[in-house]
């Protein structure tokens, strides 16, 4: 019996994609199907290289074929990826997808610790990543990636300087720490601060990413502000250890972008230093700091809660010799990083198909 493309797609229009509550044809992620005999291929087009469920859409696109088409048939499934985005082409940021603010109400709770580390799991998965540290105070990433005597490029385009983003482990890197001597304080009033990441912003060249992610300075501030009236942010990640002290700026944070004046929406809550296990109690887990405190903290204000993050050295000293821990195979801080990435990049992708772009923040004047 003979089998054409269409009796394929009807059949894989019964497939759901797990997140996004839809089948894969309407949503347009079934391409270059072809049936020769009895051998069938096609390709699916996840939202993300990191989507954790590639292997479940898989078996479940060759079980509604067999079940509606044949079961003799010979079935390959291609799968590659496109990542998801509500940006329109712009003066800012025209090859960025999807903008992320990695936020934190209190200083001290890891919040670059889990943006290099988030980085880097993303990039592994093929997506193109980049890292603006917006802490202009206090930046950390030229340390955590290992390159603090590195200097970005300057090139003139016109009558314009734009500045190139260094790269290290696959990822575009943009910091104050690459522009000052790193044992100079910076001593600049907000205006100032606010002016420099806007040129991290409209005189940078990024290129082409599909995520990239703001490690914003704590608090609340001038810094964040800038960041809302620049760029239209895909969404922010809240990072916080459990306790109490460290939730109630958290909470601050969420509040601020849940705000009807800036209404970014929320992709998840980090608890970082969740427990601590010593190396040679690796069952172990001591609750120093409290136990589940963002996990329920994201509960209560129903924000998904994308995973915890143990206290262990190696997360230290991955951090301080310039080489993340996500980079180490088979560490168990590593494989929450890669967890954590991976359900971000799903939150990403449900909040691009269900909820408009974000406007960027305008600036209010008083008279």
């Amino acid at each position: 019996m003979a089998y054409t493309q269409d009796d394929i797609i009807k059949a894989l229009s019964t497939v759901e994609e797990p997140d996004l509550k839809k089948d894969l044809v309407s949503l347009n992620m079934i391409k270059d199907v072809e049936v020769e005999g009895n051998k069938v291929s096609f390709t699916v087009v996840l939202t993300t290289p990191a989507c954790p469920l590639k292997e479940l859409i898989r078996q479940r696109c060759e079980d509604a074929i067999h079940r509606d088409v044949a079961e003799d048939l010979e079935i390959t499934v291609n799968m590659t990826a496109e990542v998801t985005s509500l940006q329109q082409r712009g003066p800012v940021l025209p090859g960025v997808k999807n903008v992320i603010a990695v936020s934190s109400g209190k200083g001290g709770v890891g919040k670059s610790t889990v943006t290099a580390n988030l980085a880097l799991a993303l990039a592994e998965t093929g997506a193109k990543v980049g890292v603006m540290d917006a802490d202009v105070y206090g930046p950390s990433i030229p340390t955590m990636f290992n390159c603090e005597n590195a200097q970005p490029g300057v090139v003139q385009r016109g009558e314009k300087n734009v500045i190139i983003p260094i790269e290290k482990y696959g990822v575009k890197l943009l910091s104050i720490g690459f522009l000052t001597p790193s044992d100079n304080a910076v001593v600049w009033r907000g205006p100032m601060a606010s002016s420099a990441i806007r040129q991290f912003f409209m005189d940078t060249d990024w290129g082409e990413l599909d995520y990239l992610l703001i490690d914003l300075p704590p608090g609340t501030g001038d810094i964040h502000l800038s960041l809302v009236q620049t760029a239209k942010v895909t969404g922010a990640v809240i990072v916080s250890t459990p306790q109490k002290v460290a939730l109630a700026d958290a909470v601050r944070g969420y509040k601020m972008f849940a705000s009807k004046d800036v209404n970014v929406p929320i992709l998840g809550v980090v608890e970082n230093m969740a427990y601590f296990t010593p190396a040679e109690l690796p069952d172990n887990k001591y609750y120093l700091f409290g136990q589940d405190g963002a996990k329920t903290f994201a509960r209560r204000y129903e924000l998904p809660f994308l995973g915890e993050v143990p206290l262990v050295q190696s997360v230290r000293e991955g951090g301080d010799d310039g080489v993340p821990v996500v980079m180490e195979e088979g560490n168990p801080a590593g494989k929450a990083f890669v967890s954590i990435a991976e359900s971000l990049a799903r939150n990403v992708a449900i909040r691009n198909a269900e909820l408009p772009e974000t406007d960027q923040v305008e600036i209010k004047t008083w008279e």
